[in-house]
């Protein structure tokens, strides 16, 4: 799919494995050029949960929901704290509204189930102070 072009399709990610979503993060990322100036702060993004079931995936809705289908906003944590620095398509404050995110809570397993620490992924609420942390009003819809 990304031979040709960064992907113009909502959701494309969706349909990959959890180590193909890991896969299109990295091209993602090799194919993203700092978007130049960020939107005034305090523009809100739409993040579509109804595929976040792990952190791969969580990392291409959040990309999608700032920069479009194909978009990159980092491919973990360490890397979002350096999009939220500037120049990757939003800067905080800003707020991101999460649809449907009853799917990554149900998804439990996949985001981690105990406190976060070593390699474990974060759990929901995990994710949600690490953005409130960083300057993200994440509205649940």
């Amino acid at each position: 799919m990304w031979w040709r072009e960064r992907q113009s399709e909502p959701n494309s990610w969706a349909r990959c494995s959890s180590q193909g979503r890991e896969f299109w993060l990295n091209w993602a990322r090799e194919g993203t050029n700092p978007y130049g100036p960020d939107p005034e702060p305090g523009t809100t993004y739409h993040l579509d949960g109804r595929h976040v079931t792990d952190v791969p995936a969580f990392h291409c809705a959040l990309g999608e929901a700032v920069n479009g289908p194909g978009g990159y906003f980092g491919h973990d944590l360490s890397a979002v704290v350096d999009c939220l620095r500037g120049g990757y398509g939003a800067e905080p404050p800003f707020t991101l509204v999460w649809h449907d995110a009853d799917v990554a809570r149900v998804a439990r397993t996949c985001l981690g189930v105990t406190p976060w620490r070593d390699r474990r992924p974060p759990t929901f609420e995990e994710l949600l102070a690490f953005l409130a942390e960083n300057g993200v009003d994440v509205r649940i819809a």
